[in-house]
């Protein structure tokens, strides 16, 4: 049982020092994984401009709304993160990977 909470202590420790990489590659994939519904979204808001003003409206608006997600998303993350003490941070970071990947394998 020492074995495994060691492990598991050390693992939390690896990934606090790179929390801020983790976090940015979870909101990345999340933009990835919902972006189409986004801009599935955008696009029933812009469908009544012309086709000249509706392409241009649509990318700005995924560009800003992305960049945004990214800038400001991924410190929310690391806080959220950052609660979690050695010994159950680790877990948190298997159990979103893992629904992260049930979420992209149904997509």
């Amino acid at each position: 049982m020492d074995l495994i909470l060691d492990l598991l202590a050390t693992v939390s420790r690896w990934s606090r020092s790179n929390l801020s990489e983790i976090s940015l590659a979870l909101v990345g994939c999340a933009l990835l994984l919902f972006g189409a519904q986004f801009k599935g979204w955008i696009e029933s808001r812009l469908g009544n401009l012309a086709g000249a003003l509706r392409v241009p409206a649509l990318a700005l608006v995924c560009l800003v709304g992305s960049g945004a997600a990214l800038i400001y998303a991924t410190p929310w993350v690391v806080r959220g993160l950052s609660q979690f003490n050695n010994y159950s941070l680790a877990p948190v970071l298997l159990v979103v990977l893992v629904l992260l990947g049930v979420v992209a394998d149904r997509k």
